[in-house]
């Protein structure tokens, strides 16, 4: 048994807290929030973000950060995104030297353009920090509807010791040292997910949603392979697989939000009627300012970029995809083999 801190109560956190103590764990519960630290000590269930899940009994709440974190085997950040390094810089002076910490959030940063396991070990240096990442939505997870993830950390010894910490006959967990290649994939999926939502409101079909996750997927992997990433990554559980359960569930937020947008709404609107952090919204602009900064091509995500930031019609946007210079479908695997990084373990 092991005793986990859970770092952020939201829907991902809750489903993650009841997969952990089924695993036979002990885990504790951590809240900014006192209304939400109430409401789950009342009820065991947060019935705004994972509503039907009940959280079991010996699941425990604070809003005591320091007692969430104190004695705690590993650490698991679930906060969003955009509250990744605030919420580490107020972790730092609890977290002992190589306190293992997970996280589970997907971003980027738009103005250091870092992931966030970069931003962890920025904040917290004495820590082991691993990213845990893949096709799981929290809805299905806290009802164990079987899924399968990835976790990431340079460490192999660290990797298995986690990947026994999650696995469950309804959580299959596998390993991977490609910690850059996982985050990238989780951060833009997102973004690709409120493209194929926006083209769901414009009363688009299949074969738009399929054009757009298969040549979103290769725009990830060439931004990620220029980045240090290895391209079976992206064509694996952190890529193709999280990009195609993002676009095609109504779970997604990011699809909902996209949705809502098709249809005519703002970004600002959309963001409000989902009620929940729409993380391609903070993603979308690091991703093309990452892609400029690789030279790489985009143009999905600058397109999204467009309609979010600078008022573009969606329709479009859509236009200009179709319409862009022709182009050779077909990339050269060897050449991104041979610029791929060697595999540490």
């Amino acid at each position: 048994m092991a005793k986990i801190g859970i770092i952020g109560a939201g829907s991902w956190g809750c489903a993650l807290a009841w997969l952990l103590n089924n695993n036979g764990n002990q885990v504790v519960m951590w809240s900014a929030l006192e209304d939400e630290i109430h409401m789950l000590n009342e009820t065991h269930e947060h019935k705004d973000k994972l509503p039907g899940v009940r959280l079991q009994d010996e699941v425990r709440f604070t809003t005591d950060l320091q007692k969430a974190i104190a004695g705690q085997d590993v650490l698991v950040l679930a906060v969003p995104s955009p509250f990744t390094r605030s919420t580490a810089a107020k972790m730092a002076p609890f977290v002992t030297k190589g306190q293992r910490i997970v996280n589970v959030a997907k971003g980027i940063e738009e103005n250091t353009l870092m992931t966030l396991s970069q931003i962890i070990e920025q904040e917290i240096p004495k820590a082991e920090v691993a990213a845990l990442s893949g096709p799981s939505h929290a809805e299905e997870v806290g009802k164990g509807i079987p899924t399968t993830i990835v976790v990431g950390t340079q460490n192999k010894e660290t990797a298995e010791y986690l990947q026994n910490l999650f696995m469950s006959k309804v959580f299959r967990v596998y390993t991977s040292s490609d910690v850059m290649g996982i985050e990238l994939g989780a951060a833009l999926k997102n973004v690709v997910a409120l493209a194929a939502g926006i083209a769901d409101g414009l009363g688009y079909g299949d074969n738009t949603k399929a054009a757009l996750i298969t040549r979103g997927i290769a725009e990830i992997a060439r931004l990620g392979i220029s980045m240090g990433g290895r391209i079976e990554t992206f064509y694996g559980l952190t890529g193709i697989g999280d990009l195609i359960v993002t676009c095609a569930s109504m779970h997604s937020r990011n699809r909902r939000a996209g949705i809502l947008i098709g249809k005519g709404a703002s970004m600002e609107e959309a963001m409000a009627e989902v009620k929940m952090v729409v993380e391609g919204v903070y993603s979308a602009k690091a991703g093309y300012a990452l892609a400029q900064k690789y030279q790489v091509s985009m143009p999905i995500i600058e397109q999204v970029n467009q309609v979010l930031f600078e008022g573009k019609p969606a329709a479009e946007a859509v236009g200009e995809l179709m319409l862009r210079d022709k182009k050779v479908e077909n990339i050269d695997l060897r050449q991104l083999y041979q610029n791929s990084v060697e595999i540490p373990w």
